[in-house]
This record gives structure tokens, C-alpha cells and sequence, in this order.
């Protein structure tokens, strides 16, 4: 049997496991029962009652976070010599196209998110079964596949995300740091959240939003009240 640290035990006492909370108190419960001395991230773990395995009930979507993620994304743009300037002064981290596809090649994947040109793809797209399971494969949906460079560098820089059901029907994504205050970490659940209402398929029956889990890094999880959210 597993034995429980002092301050597991705290957080433990602070939360009742069986409580659905509404999204400000959970916040403000989970700065409490935080106590990493690193930066902890902010998770949220969203259950959905679709069936990820029909094409459409499929959950997928991007949202800009209000106040960001609190992680510095590192951002490489493919794209051609006359696009290069314009992805350097929106902040792109690597820039380039021929030399960054060779070093994928090689395995260099040390990138947070790939963006690019629709003219590329195709030399993009032989990069896909290195870029795939890694999460980083431009995507047009996720606005990661567009002629305006810049635009989409900046978007990512100031905490857009994408997000997507897995196979059990699950969205799981990180949504802050731990030293944000908690109506920081609120205003970006409700975001996110907001965001998943939006994309409810027509085809989705029953209850959509079926459990809203907050945690952070080894804390547990605290159960977010959905019957509030609309409040």
C-alpha cells in the first residue's frame, strides 16, 4: 500500500472527492492544495458523450487561452524565403524550410508547434509519420496550415491551443501554470470550456458534457460542477 505524503494528505482534507465544485471555487481550491516548488501546470480533463469513433462526433477545435498557457511555445515556420521575415518579427523561434525538413528527417523534433504554407505541404507532408505521433503535423483546422504566417505566430504565442477527443472520449489539455491567480485559471477553463459547448456535434445525444475534472502537477483532481457553467 501505497503510503501518503503530509502534504497529499493536506490536499486530500481540503477537497471532498464526491463534491462537484463550481468552476471559481475549484480554482481557488486547486492554488490551495498546489505545493510543488516548481511551477506546476494547469490540466483540465473534459469527458464528452460522443463516440469518437464516428466521423461525426468527432470533437476537435483551437481556442486562445485569455491569459495563455504560461509555457514559452516554441514555434518553428516552414515556409518559403519571402515568408521568412514576416514569421521572424511575429516571433517565430526557428524559421526556414529545406534545412528544418532535414533535420526532422534526422529527428530533430524539438518544437512545441509546426506552421506552414499550403504551397509546402507536400514536402511537409512526407514528414507526417515523424510529425504525427508527436502531435506537431500542421493541420488547416487548426490554423496551423495558412498563407498568413504572422498571424498565425502571433496567435500561438499569446496561448492558442488545440485540442482534440481521444479515443475514450476524453479532451485533456493544459490550461495555466500554478502562479497564475485563480480567476486567471478560471477565466481560461471557462474559455476552453466554452469552446467545447460550441463544437457539441448535432449527432451528439444525451447528456455532452459528462464530467470536468482541474488539476495540477501531483495534485488531485477536483470535480467541476457542469449544471453551473452556463450560470
Amino acid at each position: 500500500m501505497v503510503k501518503l505524503t503530509k502534504k497529499r494528505k493536506e490536499a486530500l482534507d481540503k477537497i471532498d472527492p464526491a463534491k462537484p465544485y463550481r468552476l471559481n471555487e475549484a480554482a481557488g481550491l486547486l492554488k490551495e492544495i498546489t505545493k510543488t516548488r516548481f511551477d506546476s501546470s494547469i490540466d483540465i480533463d473534459v469527458r464528452l458523450g460522443v463516440d469518437p469513433r464516428k466521423a461525426n462526433q468527432m470533437v476537435r477545435g483551437v481556442v486562445t487561452l485569455p491569459h495563455g498557457t504560461g509555457k514559452e511555445t516554441r514555434v518553428l515556420a516552414l515556409c518559403t524565403p519571402d515568408k521568412e521575415a514576416e514569421a521572424k518579427a511575429a516571433g517565430a523561434d526557428f524559421v526556414g524550410l529545406d534545412e528544418y525538413i532535414e533535420k526532422i528527417q534526422q529527428g530533430w523534433t524539438d518544437v512545441d508547434v509546426i506552421i506552414t504554407m499550403p504551397p509546402v505541404m507536400g514536402q511537409v507532408g512526407k514528414l507526417g509519420r515523424i510529425l504525427g505521433p508527436r502531435g506537431l503535423m500542421p493541420n488547416p483546422k487548426s490554423g496551423t496550415v495558412t498563407m498568413d504566417i504572422g498571424k498565425a505566430v502571433q496567435e500561438v504565442k499569446r496561448g492558442k491551443i488545440d485540442f482534440k477527443v481521444d479515443k475514450s472520449g476524453i479532451i485533456h489539455s493544459r490550461i495555466g501554470k500554478a502562479s497564475f491567480n485563480a480567476e486567471q485559471i478560471a477565466e481560461n477553463a471557462r474559455e476552453f470550456i466554452n469552446m467545447i459547448i460550441k463544437l457539441k456535434p448535432t449527432s451528439s445525444k444525451g447528456t455532452y458534457l459528462k464530467s470536468i475534472y482541474l488539476s495540477s502537477t501531483m495534485s488531485p483532481s477536483i470535480k467541476i460542477d457542469t449544471k453551473t457553467l452556463e450560470e
